[in-house]
């Protein structure tokens, strides 16, 4: 039986949510077994909606967003998906999804946000910390498009703190959020596998 052809990520995601063969490549030339992943979590990785409301309907409890932190800070290296250079600047902000009953966290997403191509109200908001990327663009009614840029698998043991568990294999997805046709927001969200199983 020949072997599945690789399809790249970008811009395969624009369109589709299923994958012929099962297979991606990522930006790191890494391949992803698509239909070897949990169903709910598969369909997380190429949805383009908000990721909270999603598990709040599938794990069936509230889920909160957490701000561990944010700050201005220098790009170090370029960020291509935002159009922007080593030197730039950006806000840097990190959140985890956690289910108010269960007290299970969810996700942890990493943001890099170029606050030049936010609205007024909108940039202010993220300033003071107000937390839910997708809540506030959806409270202020702003029309924007989210495009899927790279998807893989990872192991960060780093990010036990995070969890408060040891997360094991890690699904991410990166995607951006474009708003008045300039990419604005960088988003990359980690899903641990067991959690999803």
């Amino acid at each position: 039986m020949p072997k599945p052809t690789a399809i790249p990520v970008q811009p395969y995601f624009k369109s589709r949510g299923y994958v012929p063969g099962g297979i991606v490549t990522n930006s790191k030339n890494e391949s992803l077994h698509m239909e070897a992943l949990p169903p709910f979590l598969r369909t997380l990785l190429v949805a383009d909606g908000t990721v909270t409301k999603s598990l709040e309907a599938y794990f069936w409890e509230q889920v909160e967003v957490e701000n561990l932190g944010q700050a201005p800070a220098t790009l170090q290296v370029a960020a291509p998906w935002l159009n922007l250079a080593a030197g730039a600047a950006v806000l840097e902000r990190r959140v985890r999804l956690r289910g108010m009953e269960s007290g299970r966290v969810y996700a942890y997403a990493q943001s890099l946000i170029k606050l030049e191509a936010l609205p007024e109200h909108l940039r202010a908001d993220l300033q003071q910390g107000r937390i839910g990327i997708g809540e506030l663009l959806r409270e202020r009614g702003l029309e924007t498009y989210r495009e899927i840029l790279d998807v893989g698998q990872s192991v960060e043991p780093q990010l036990k703190d995070v969890f408060e568990f040891d997360p094991g294999d890690l699904i991410y997805r990166t995607y951006r959020i474009v708003i008045q046709h300039q990419p604005a927001i960088q988003i990359t969200e980690k899903f641990p596998c067991s959690v999803y199983r």
